[in-house]
């Protein structure tokens, strides 16, 4: 049995940490026992689901103590010094994991600096795989690092195609070690269970609506989006607009809010772990990012049935949308683009959106947890 180690000090809990658990989880359940499953705890970063690892034989490794409730997690400045301080406070107990544990393989997804640096230097016995996502800055630093120690990785695994040919073209690695793989995005089981559970909410007046979910910060572009949909409404003043999710823009939404007059028209909904009722009614979902890749809640809107209209940002939208036949795309973050496409999709016909939102629904088969597995398992067994 193979022994599989995921590394991933999450400081907050959106696509990276779901895509983790996910992974995890499609081995796990998958695998026929031939890998055993390990999670390091950096930091505590994982300790709200021990019970859930257990239950689902997914063994948690407590490298060091825990105080990552006690880390500042909100702004730049303040992630860059909490990811500086689990790198010094990990170095040592994560060589001393690798050494004595020899794990078969050893999966980075963030912080992913701290290991390249120790397989460098010291000889493990075990293959280390690299997980590239969202939107990687290859500035002079990164892409040096990478080169000068990519000797020493075994596989570079992107989750879209249109990231792994940015990455081929940037000459860093050797072409053959960099696979696709994508996110681990859905998992059936659990996505009829909240279909089950979610009762049907009742929302006032809001009887056409669009919908939008993300965290709320400069990625997301909700500023964008709620001018945009300002300037829709001219045309279709019936229409209203719900963004869910927190972040450190709320505050700069809600002023962009009132001072368009619109609190009755764009509602902050906050965060709500199954809004699969509200999906259920919208018009659409509109994904308004200036990266993804190709986000969770695009897919999991196409899934459940709803048309996606979204920005052509790097680096999987348009790969997910088959570039514009399984949805709406528009230039990302240009003026009045956004608003001409919302007018586009009010003026068709029921047979051209139900034939799109087919096809974007098929297209999610390949991000359930089952077909994650079979990617993932197949490089696992390469040589």
């Amino acid at each position: 049995m193979k022994k599989i180690c995921y590394w991933a000090p999450c400081l907050d809990k959106v696509g990276t940490y779901k895509a983790v658990i996910n992974s995890a989880l499609s081995l796990s359940k998958y695998s026929k026992k031939s890998f055993k499953v390990y999670i390091i705890n950096a930091c505590g970063e994982w300790d709200d689901n021990k019970i859930f690892f257990t239950k689902n034989n997914i063994k948690i490794i407590n490298l060091n103590y825990s105080y990552f409730n006690y880390l500042p997690k909100v702004g730049y400045l303040s992630s860059r010094f909490s990811y500086s301080l689990i790198f010094i406070l990990s170095i040592i107990p994560l060589f001393k994991f690798l050494k004595k544990n020899k794990p078969d393989f050893f999966i980075g997804h963030l912080l992913t600096a701290l290991p390249i640096f120790l397989f460098n230097f010291f000889d493990f016995k075990t293959k280390f795989i690299l997980r590239i996502s969202g939107f990687p800055k290859l500035n002079f630093l990164r892409k040096n690092f990478w080169k000068k120690f990519s000797k020493k990785i075994f596989r570079i695994t992107c989750p879209s195609e249109d990231l792994k040919k940015q990455i081929i073209d940037k000459n860093i690695f050797t072409k053959n070690k960099l696979l696709f793989l994508p996110d681990p995005i859905i998992d059936m089981n659990k996505f009829r269970h909240q279909l089950v559970q979610q009762k049907e909410k009742e929302i006032k007046s809001q009887n056409e609506y669009f919908l939008a979910v993300g965290r709320l910060t400069k990625q997301k572009n909700f500023i964008y989006l709620i001018d945009e949909f300002n300037s829709f409404l001219k045309d279709y003043p019936e229409n209203n607009l719900l963004i869910f999710g927190e972040g450190e823009q709320r505050k700069k939404l809600e002023k962009k809010i009132e001072s368009l007059n619109l609190n009755k028209k764009v509602l902050l909904m906050g965060f709500n772990n199954n809004i699969y009722s509200y999906m259920k009614k919208a018009k659409a979902f509109i994904l308004s990012s200036l990266w993804e890749d190709p986000g969770f809640v695009i897919i999991e809107a196409a899934l459940s049935n709803l048309f996606v209209i979204s920005s052509d940002c790097n680096n999987g939208p348009n790969e997910f949308l088959l570039n514009g036949k399984a949805g709406l795309l528009y230039p990302s973050n240009r003026k009045k683009k956004l608003s001409e496409t919302l007018n586009i999709f009010k003026k068709m016909n029921q047979n051209q959106i139900s034939s799109m939102k087919l096809i974007a629904k098929k297209n999610c088969c390949k991000y359930t947890l089952f077909r994650h597995h079979i990617f993932l398992k197949k490089i696992l067994n390469s040589s």
